[in-house]
């Protein structure tokens, strides 16, 4: 007989097609999923109640989905702070490449302490450093992802055009053409799991067209398709992109993504600030993905993508938080204000996005990035119990009437309980699933550690 927990009195935001929203009703979890969400109280008579929440002065949304991260880059924040992306990469990539099993693990366990404790209940990692003789450094992202308790894609990234190529990244940080490739099929085959429900999945990644080969590129997504799995790697984050690829391959990024077979609903890129009308209308018809990194392409001085036009369009868009080492938070909650306010400094200003549309980039609008709209995404019945209640009550927000801006415009509001398939992982702002004080102490030294590798050369 399945358990149930019964969340009762809570303004409820279910981000379903409607987007249908009560201003007291209640959410019952039976095991694994939701079983009904609705107004006022739950239904009566039901069986096996194992806990009931009084969750009067907060507001239940749907788990944040964090679309991209390079979950190593904990370790090397507060760097190169005044730097554009290339500039920064050539600042960064010689630190980077010196990482290692150990301090991949505790970074992982730092960036997901942030992200879970702040209301991401799927998170993917990015990681495409794989320096010669590391370790298992996919095996111990997953390893750490799953003691945490958080829904996880793993996108194993790759990376073969180094210096001598052409590329940013030091010889020795990359991969050959058929290493990458095999590392990738024997990760989705270790780890990916395709069922209904998957706590863990692989992704194929190959990180930029400026450190990856055509061949990487078009090798790679005939790997993913043959393999069942999805695609990511960055795309048009900066105007020195689209030179480099008009340079190096005769076409803007979006074209050379389209030569390579990189676009189709089973990719997602990171970034794309720098879309025209034609490339916007590629991704449409394609329904490729995007996951919108605000906060990091401003930290850049990327630019300011053009999501308002993506969803006129029909482009599935997303939040990510993006590595560390570009976006020092760590967590999702500010990509919700900061996707507002930034696109609002746009071509569109008051009209491009509301707070609606912001908490729909953070859940369900993740949830279709990472091909789980199905599973995650909004409360309704079958799906997977994966939700936050945000408390709304306290000074910070009380005297706000709408709880959606509260949650949205407000200050980070803090989880008072956070649901990973039905498990509780947060409570009152602080992981069940992990020692926060001992994950800051092994960052921190982790992050020294590093810092005098690197100085070493």
């Amino acid at each position: 007989m399945a358990q149930r927990i019964v969340i009762e009195n809570c303004s409820i935001a279910t981000v379903d097609a409607d987007d249908t929203e009560y201003a007291s009703g209640h959410v019952v979890i039976a095991d694994h999923r939701i079983e009904s969400v609705g107004e006022g109280r739950a239904p009566e008579g039901l069986e096996n109640v194992v806990r009931r929440i009084d969750a009067t002065g907060h507001l239940v949304t749907p788990g944040l989905v964090n679309t991209h991260h390079h979950f190593y880059q904990w370790i090397t924040r507060g760097l190169a702070t005044d730097h554009n992306l290339f500039d920064w990469l050539v600042a960064l990539y010689p630190t980077w490449a010196r990482i290692d099993e150990q301090m991949v693990r505790a970074a992982a366990q730092g960036s997901l302490a942030m992200m879970a404790r702040g209301g991401v209940t799927t998170a993917m990692d990015h990681h495409y450093v794989y320096p010669q003789g590391s370790g298992d450094l996919s095996g111990a992202i997953i390893g750490a992802a799953r003691e945490m308790g958080v829904r996880f894609t793993l996108a194993r990234g790759s990376m073969d055009r180094s210096e001598k190529d052409g590329g940013l990244p030091p010889d020795f940080a990359v991969e050959t053409l058929q290493g990458a490739l095999a590392a990738t099929e024997e990760t989705v085959g270790q780890h990916h799991d395709a069922s209904f429900g998957a706590m863990t999945q692989v992704a194929v990644a190959p990180c930029s067209p400026f450190s990856v080969s055509t061949e990487l590129m078009r090798e790679g997504a005939e790997l993913a398709r043959r393999l069942g799995v999805r695609l990511h790697t960055h795309g048009s984050e900066t105007v020195e992109e689209e030179q480099f690829c008009k340079e190096l391959f005769g076409m803007g990024p979006t074209d050379y993504f389209e030569s390579t077979g990189w676009l189709g609903e089973d990719v997602w890129m990171a970034h794309c600030v720098h879309m025209n009308d034609s490339d916007i209308d590629a991704f449409a018809r394609t329904r490729t993905g995007v996951a919108h990194c605000p906060s990091s392409n401003a930290r850049l001085a990327a630019g300011i993508a053009r999501v308002p036009d993506m969803l006129a369009a029909g482009v599935p868009v997303g939040l990510g938080v993006d590595g560390t080492a570009s976006n020092e938070s760590g967590e999702l909650h500010t990509e919700l204000r900061n996707a507002l306010l930034v696109n609002r400094l746009g071509a569109h200003r008051e009209a491009a996005l509301n707070v609606r549309q912001a908490l729909r980039l953070g859940t369900y609008g993740g949830a279709q990035v990472l091909g789980r709209s199905a599973e995650i995404g909004s409360l309704e019945p079958g799906k997977l119990a994966d939700l936050v209640l945000w408390r709304l009550d306290t000074l910070a927000h009380a005297s706000i009437a709408d709880p959606v801006t509260a949650l949205v415009l407000g200050a980070a509001a803090p989880v008072t309980a956070s649901f990973v398939n039905g498990r509780q992982i947060v409570e009152n702002n602080r992981l069940l699933t992990a020692e926060e004080d001992e994950i800051a102490r092994s960052t921190r030294e982790e992050a020294q550690r590093l810092a005098r590798i690197a100085a070493q050369g």
